[in-house]
């Protein structure tokens, strides 16, 4: 019997769970460039400045894979908005350690991908970028840069409501209910976010 994606996700968390590395490969090599899409939305020009993607993905599949025993899988959008959730979580930190050092020129260090992360690094090798969001512009690797631009222009809200659709996969209804709004006002909402972020990606 052919598996879903569900019962595929499921199958590999619960054979990842009991040590088995190909599935948490598996795993990563699956769901690793929808983590770079989170991360990349999420961390505006002050992180992305001063962060390379890689090395919060990275590190938030480290702790997520170590951490499966405690995530309770329903669905494939349960388990990308708790890799949502682990992504936010991990950017908030950084940002307050970034704004809690009093910085000069000479303290001014980049955070380099080459360099070795706290927790070291995943087993996974990784692998070239898949198309696996709903948005064409999502899906396009050589316009990634455009795109980040395109994304900072976009209002908090506008920012918030495209990463709810389009990369955690969350119905208007869902929406809805951790934002606090009606149904409708979502759907309008988030026809303005792709209409603006279409027509500013356009020109930048």
């Amino acid at each position: 019997m052919k598996l879903n994606v569900d019962q595929k996700t499921q199958l590999l968390i619960t054979m990842a769970r009991d040590g088995d590395e190909s599935a948490l490969n598996e795993l990563c090599k699956v769901y690793w460039s929808r983590v770079l899409w989170i991360v990349r939305l999420r961390m505006g020009k002050e992180l992305r400045s001063k962060l390379e993607s890689m090395d919060i993905v990275q590190e938030v599949l480290i702790y997520a894979f170590r951490d499966l025993g405690g995530f309770t899988y329903r669905n494939e959008g349960d388990f990308l908005r708790w890799l949502s959730g682990l992504v936010e979580n991990r950017l908030r930190c950084t940002q307050q350690k970034l704004h809690a050092v009093k910085r000069d020129i000479r303290r001014e260090v980049r955070f380099d991908s080459r360099a070795q992360t706290s927790e070291g690094r995943f087993v996974g090798t990784v692998g070239p970028i898949e198309a696996t969001t709903p948005s064409a512009i999502l899906s396009k690797r050589e316009d990634l840069e455009r795109l980040e631009r395109a994304i900072d222009t976009l209002k908090p809200e506008y920012r918030e409501i495209v990463v709810l659709s389009k990369i955690e996969g969350l119905s208007y209804k869902e929406i809805a209910g951790r934002l606090g709004k009606s149904d409708e006002a979502i759907r309008k909402l988030l026809s303005r976010a792709l209409e603006t972020l279409t027509r500013v990606f356009e020109n930048v």
